[in-house]
């Protein structure tokens, strides 16, 4: 494997060097691609060269650099979806960073409206398992009480599988929830979610934009091993005030956006509060308690036509308990806080920067109490990242980017579990009182995209990773390398290998029913993850781009895998290091993907069939059993209509097989002694051995839009949203718990299943 890595290297060298070697007289063209009227930067804007067909997107900051040749007048065409077509032109000498405003269709058909901004990426682009999520199908599809959400969104797309319901995060090619990065205008968020992972803690009406790449990773990303999550804030209005506010079942939430300075400087500030207490006392014959509340922040400014900086910042909290006839109890607390510094400077016009310095703060803190035994834990991570990030045209065919980063981990991992004491009190965790993690991560990057001829492009890199912690260093090197082959204008061949190293690990906690899995940073002992992955991909789109259609195959392996040890049972002494065992993974799988962007109805087809097994010398007597979130059919249908002008109708239907879990083949008394279940032992044979139902959920809703305006003057606009999740009342597994029938005495294997039919309403306005 070390010979085959080393031999890829060295492809992707003579590959950069070539590329490098490679010019033609051109001249670069840059600038930023904007809304006329809020001067918001329009990000994944289409920028076309319309005599050499060369073209590009705009980044995440709303930012292109295209290289087109010297001529005496230079024409560009910039297009976006919902957006009038523009066309520019420029003298071939005139090389200021340009600013480029689009207008609003509003008065035109969908048809006609979109059809200017299709961008064939997806088909001419060397890169494999990226997906733009629109934003549209966000906020219209259904899901669950009405909170529009976009982890709910993820979960619909190929390759991705959802927890069972109730559980948090969400699971990408056979890899585990701590394998995805999830990053918030760059800061990390280690824990997304709201009410255990019904919903994300991402407030839509904040979002611009959101990526999911799978598959395929450019050399920028790194640190996981199975997806990168990119969901960017809007910046604010430049130039006018506005509020927006919503009120459903679970939550309200209000919105403010304007100028600081006009058409210079924005601010927005988004909040939303939950009262799901009132809901969930009717629905439930327990004792529960659940809020929740979020709140993101971001202002910028425009120092000058090649400076921009922008201060962002987020917190949510989720606060839980639950009291139970079972004899389950718990409760628990959760959240997230970030803030994000970012400067973006032009070089010229040829190089972007970005530099970044960014903070993000983790914690979980959970008590759960289950017949005579309880468990408390307290998990945390608090970051400090620094970053600079630079993006070069070289030609009308040629785009580098490069960078350093440097990341700072503290780690705050504790756990109990114990009998009740019959008496005294029970152990505590104080947060100052626990042992310290302290590491190092830092990486370097180069990355190269080069359209080589009209049929070929290639794009490749390499990312140096560097990391620190307890005395051990370890250093990789990750190569990458995408390759695009047209078959025809509509249709493509790709294929991709990328290498990816983790080094902080999240330890599920297999005896337990709750969310309680702990943060571990890599050291001598608990070496870190990597994965190797291969994929091959057929990507073609039809009706002049209306509809995407591609088929992809992956093939993962994953070394150094974590999980504790079967029977752990942690005090607050143990050295969690030494309750860990480690193995290997293996997933594979293929996805199906069908797409239809424009026209009254839109939506796409997702399936995904696929394996993912572990294998650990210490689990399972050394034999293979499938992971946790193995699950071997996934479905999604999704679909929105646009009746009229005001009425628009959306579904969605979601199938998988069940989650495996693992039921004992029997049970041993032992008077006096004890265990999580008092006074018995169970008999384990295989690991997994079982899986709950399986899952499927159909959720139906209709919105209706309309403006109306105050003594015709002050105008607004109101929405109100109906649906049902649930429509036929499935009762999908939440979790499984063992418990003894108290006349038979015989273990038992009982399914707790959330959430029935429910219907919802929302109201929503804006002004």
């Amino acid at each position: 494997m070390k010979d085959a890595t080393n031999k890829i290297v060295i492809l992707l060298s003579l590959l950069m060097f070539a590329a490098f070697t490679a010019s033609s007289q051109t001249i670069t063209m840059s600038g930023y691609v904007k809304d006329e009227g809020s001067k918001e930067v329009l990000i994944n804007a289409v920028v076309i060269d319309p005599i050499t067909k060369a073209g590009t997107v705009t980044n995440e900051y709303g930012h292109f650099a295209l290289s087109v040749r010297v001529t005496d007048t230079i024409r560009l065409v910039i297009s976006y979806g919902g957006y009038q077509p523009y066309a520019v032109k420029i003298a071939g000498t005139e090389i200021t960073p340009l600013d480029i405003l689009l207008k609003r269709q509003e008065n035109m058909l969908q048809e006609i409206t979109v059809s200017a901004g299709k961008n064939y990426d997806n088909v001419r682009k060397a890169q494999m398992g990226v997906i733009d999520i629109p934003m549209k199908a966000v906020k219209e599809l259904p899901v669950l009480l009405g909170e529009r959400d976009i982890l709910k969104i993820v979960q619909l797309l190929p390759g991705v599988q959802q927890g069972q319901e109730g559980t948090s995060g969400f699971y990408v090619r056979g890899g585990n929830l701590d394998q995805n990065l999830i990053l918030l205008d760059e800061a990390t968020l280690y824990n997304p979610n709201h009410l255990f992972g019904l919903f994300s803690t991402f407030n839509v009406n904040a979002v611009n934009s959101v990526r999911l790449i799978k598959g395929g990773f450019p050399a920028e990303y790194g640190g996981r091993l199975s997806s990168i999550l990119n969901i960017t804030m809007k910046e604010g209005d430049k130039t006018k005030y506005h509020a927006e506010a919503g009120i459903g079942l679970l939550s309200a939430n209000l919105t403010m956006e304007g100028p600081i300075q006009k058409n210079k400087s924005s601010f927005i500030v988004s909040a939303r509060h939950s009262y799901i207490d009132l809901l969930l006392h009717p629905l439930t014959s327990n004792t529960t308690s659940y809020a929740f509340y979020d709140l993101n922040a971001k202002i910028n400014y425009e120092l000058g036509v090649r400076d921009h900086l922008f201060l962002s910042a987020f917190r949510g909290n989720d606060n839980a308990s639950y009291t139970g006839a079972n004899s389950l109890n718990y409760n628990i607390n959760f959240g997230n806080n970030t803030a994000t510094i970012r400067w973006n400077h032009l070089f010229g016009s040829r190089v972007f920067s970005n530099t970044s310095l960014i903070y993000n703060d983790y914690h979980l803190q959970l008590g759960s109490t289950q017949t005579n035994y309880y468990e408390v834990l307290y998990t945390g991570i608090r970051d400090i990242n620094a970053k600079a990030d630079f993006t070069a045209s070289l030609g009308t065919k040629h785009t580098t980017k490069f960078g350093i980063n440097y990341t700072y981990h503290t780690l705050y991992p504790a756990a109990v579990s114990a009998k009740v004491p019959k008496k005294g009190n029970r152990i505590s965790i104080n947060k100052d009182s626990i042992t310290q993690l302290y590491s190092n991560e830092s990486a370097a990057y180069v990355n190269d995209d080069f359209r080589m001829w009209d049929r070929f492009s290639v794009n490749y890199g390499i990312r140096v990773p560097f990391y620190y912690a307890a005395g051990k260093a370890y250093a990789f090197v990750e190569p990458r390398i995408t390759l695009q082959y047209a078959l025809n204008p509509r249709t493509s061949i790709k294929a991709s290998y990328t290498k990816m190293n983790q080094f902080v690990h999240l330890i599920p906690n297999s005896t337990a029913s709750l969310p309680a899995d702990v943060w571990l940073s890599s050291d001598k002992l608990l070496q870190p993850e990597n994965s190797t992955q291969i994929a091959l991909g057929l990507f073609k789109n039809f009706r002049d781009n209306e509809i995407e259609v591609s088929v992809e195959g992956y093939y993962k392996t994953m070394k150094n895998q974590v999980l504790f040890k079967e029977g752990t049972q942690l005090t607050l002494n143990t050295n969690i290091d030494s309750q860990l065992t480690f193995g290997k993974g293996e997933s594979y799988g293929i996805e199906f993907f069908v797409k239809k962007s424009f026209g009254r109805l839109t939506g796409w087809f997702s399936y995904t069939l696929s394996k993912t097994t572990q294998q650990f010398p210490d689990l399972n007597f050394g034999n293979p059993f499938p992971a946790s979130f193995d699950r071997r059919h996934n479905l999604a249908i999704v679909a929105t209509y646009d009746f009229t002008k005001h009425w628009t109708f959306s579904a969605d239907f979601v199938f998988s097989t069940g989650k495996p879990y693992t039921l004992p083949a029997g049970k041993v008394i032992v008077y006096g002694a004890g265990s999580l279940y008092d006074e018995y032992y169970y008999d384990y044979t295989n690991r997994n051995n079982s899986r709950m139902s399986a899952y499927n959920r159909l959720d139906i809703s209709a919105s209706n839009k309309k403006q109306h305006s105050f003594f015709g003057k002050f105008k607004y606009e109101r929405e109100w949203v109906l649906g049902i999740y649930n429509v036929y009342s499935r009762q999908n597994p939440y979790f499984v718990y063992l418990t003894v029938d108290p006349v038979t005495k015989q273990p038992q294997a009982k399914q707790v299943s959330l959430l029935p039919i429910i219907p919802n309403i929302s109201f929503n306005i804006k002004f």
